[in-house]
């Protein structure tokens, strides 16, 4: 029989190069997120009472998280992954949660296979740990995280439900996403109010060291 730790490692190198491999530009960081514009116009709108719309859905504020992501066309293998690691239950909860929803394009840049490997069944405890990496406890919307991040001089650490931590920063009035081997994700659009929580779609998939 062969030895449970060798494909984890396999799958822990092939996500780790992955993600320090350069983003496409039309969804690379700055290059996706750069303009304050955007970042302030999804805030706004929350606070207004209008939801965001993601991958040109509507999110409807009284649906759950797992509700609106499965209608988000840009979200559709982030709904499978939470589907294989048997997390619907626990993202349909009253929570609350913020989730740090990663899209399709951030799933795509991973190493050729990668998502694949991770879908297997033998590999949910990893999945699972990769998805609840992208969760904090809390209804943490935009305002509130930069307000941590210049409170704690520019940088705040979130505790995910994961167990490891999340570095976020503003770069470019932007907020980013720095996971434990250095990677980072950008915001892209935020504060998509749940009934449970909050959901802020992002553009790169962050990366716990698995053991």
């Amino acid at each position: 029989m062969s030895h449970p730790r060798l494909p984890l490692l396999a799958l822990v190198g092939s996500l780790g190069l992955a993600a320090c491999a350069p983003m496409n530009a039309d969804t690379a960081g700055p290059a996706a997120t750069s303009d304050p514009a955007t970042a302030s116009g999804s805030s706004a709108a929350a606070s207004a009472g209008a939801n965001p719309t993601v991958g040109g859905a509507p999110m409807i504020a009284s649906r759950t998280i797992v509700q609106n992501a499965s209608a988000a066309p840009n979200l559709s293998t982030l709904v499978a992954a939470v589907k294989a690691a048997g997390l619907v239950e626990m993202l349909s909860g009253p929570g609350p949660f913020t989730v740090f929803a990663p899209t399709n394009d951030a799933f795509s840049r991973l190493a050729p296979g990668t998502v694949d490997t991770l879908l297997k069944p033998e590999n949910k405890a990893s999945l699972t740990k990769v998805l609840t990496y992208h969760v904090v406890s809390g209804n943490v919307s935009a305002a509130q995280l930069q307000q941590q991040i210049s409170a704690g001089g520019g940088t705040a650490t979130l505790s995910t439900v994961a167990g490891a931590p999340l570095t976020a920063r503003v770069e470019n009035g932007n907020v980013t996403l720095t996971d434990q081997g250095g990677n980072k994700s950008y915001v892209e659009t935020a504060d998509v109010r749940q009934s449970n929580g909050v959901v802020h779609v992002v553009n790169g998939v962050l990366v716990p060291t698995l053991p």
